[in-house]
């Protein structure tokens, strides 16, 4: 029932773009497995083996201190509308943090959010299709604004310090390399 694709095709395209959520894991060797869901308008499709989403700040960060680590990194989109899918991108994962000298070019993918603290990019290697047949149905996702008015109510120097204190470090002690030109370190 699972089909194997080496790059994204325009069916796959359409659904991504449809999606309200997708969730990301990672884990470096002999880690904790981090597995997140996501959401808010932070998806991207770069081309037909790349993606990436927006990754805004938030109690941890465990993805980059993984990438940084390992590198491996999953995304996976599940259909909750009428018609099943459970579509997995298995890749490389990159930080693209703002002190990345490709940063300006990066974020222009995305909406100009407060408390974006990196871009998680994903150089697809596989992508798996399955049935998705015993996934419930939801229907009218609603994007909540509470980290976006979090995030402002923080002010740039408060989510910053927040970094400093909370976001430098996975849970395992890995460095995130948040205050770093990741690609330079």
């Amino acid at each position: 029932m699972a089909d194997f694709f080496e790059t994204l095709n325009d069916k796959h395209i359409k659904f991504i773009q449809a999606q309200h959520i997708f969730f990301t894991a990672s884990a470096a060797n002999e880690s904790l497995i981090n597995l997140s869901p996501k959401g808010m308008d932070s998806f991207a499709v770069i081309n037909d083996k790349t993606v990436a989403y927006l990754d805004m700040t938030g109690s941890g960060n465990e993805t980059a201190a993984h990438i940084h680590k390992d590198g491996r990194l999953t995304i996976m989109m599940c259909s909750f509308a009428k018609q099943p899918l459970i579509f997995r991108m298995y890749g490389q994962g990159e930080v693209i943090n703002q002190y990345h000298n490709d940063w300006e070019t990066w974020q222009s993918h995305f909406p100009d959010y407060p408390g974006t603290r990196q871009i998680i990019v994903l150089h697809i290697q596989k992508i798996q299709t399955s049935c998705g047949y015993a996934v419930p149905t939801a229907e009218n996702f609603q994007h909540r604004d509470t980290l976006i008015k979090w995030s402002e109510n923080k002010g740039e120097d408060g989510i910053k310090q927040y970094w400093q204190d909370k976001n430098r470090e996975s849970l395992d002690g890995y460095p995130t390399q948040i205050f770093e030109d990741s690609k330079n370190a």
